[in-house]
């Protein structure tokens, strides 16, 4: 009887164990899962990486870790490379995200083993074959649009006149002047280059609407965004909503983290 007794225990001491080892296992699971923490942001044509503070700001207070790529806007290859120099240093999966031209960029460096998902923020999405300025011709440009042709070496600038209205309408007129005064020098050639593998028909991809974007019009990104099944948000907004409405767009950018994160 007392031997019973005793294995009766046994059995009662090994199921106590395996239960909190089992729920002990499951919080290490869950720990293991957490949300992606990485995030990286490529910014667009007559911009720079300082267009992105109020964004980083939001994000790096709220627990991510955030890099800001400097494209040198010279050519799709060589803002590629930027870009995948920047996922190199990742320590883990990252979210990748593209402003404009740099959703371009995000196209086609998005295929980086450490991208999990893709953010779109009233940027070009082309599939194989295309190129950014074959979408920027599907639709006519608002009045308030200031892009030039290109010069005799190539550069494509936005007209300072019109750069406040056209480009960043909902930001101050000091912001506007900083943002002007210090983008990149953009070389035409990268419109008219096409992508060779699009990255959003292997991976997940999400999408910021600019409604009142003057420079990438909304129809446009609607049927980019419509034909790839992107996970689309409208925010209000001018061309640079990621500085007008730093925390809608990072709304998106956590949505895309939590939702990844889930589905691993």
């Amino acid at each position: 009887m007392k031997k019973q007794t005793t294995k009766n225990t046994l059995k009662a001491g090994l199921l106590i164990l395996t239960v909190a080892l089992f729920a002990v296992t499951g919080t290490i699971t869950k720990a293991n899962a957490q949300t992606i923490k990485n995030v990286v942001l490529v910014h667009g044509a007559f911009a720079d990486g300082s267009g992105w503070k109020a964004l980083y700001t939001v994000l790096t207070k709220k627990g991510y870790n955030v890099t800001v790529v400097q494209n040198p806007l010279t050519s799709l290859e060589d803002d590629v490379a930027a870009t995948r120099t920047a996922l190199d240093k990742q320590d883990g999966p990252c979210i990748l995200v593209g402003h404009s031209w740099g959703g371009a960029v995000i196209t086609e460096a998005g295929n980086h083993p450490k991208v999990a998902a893709l953010v779109y923020v009233a940027a070009f999405q082309p599939d194989k074959g295309e190129s950014a300025l074959q979408w920027l011709q599907t639709a006519p440009p608002a009045p308030e649009n200031g892009v030039l042709a290109p010069d005799n070496k190539g550069i494509v600038y936005y007209d300072k006149a019109k750069y406040h209205a056209g480009f960043c309408a909902d930001i101050s007129q000091e912001e506007a002047d900083f943002m002007y005064a210090s983008q990149g020098a953009f070389y035409a050639k990268g419109f008219i280059t096409p992508i060779t593998d699009p990255a959003w028909r292997h991976k997940p991809a999400y999408a910021c609407i600019a409604t009142e974007d003057k420079s990438i019009n909304p129809v446009i990104q609607h049927k980019m965004y419509e034909r790839s099944n992107t996970k689309v948000t409208e925010v209000k907004g001018s061309h640079v909503i990621f500085m007008s409405q730093p925390q809608a767009v990072a709304r998106v950018i956590i949505q895309a983290a939590n939702e990844v994160s889930a589905n691993h």
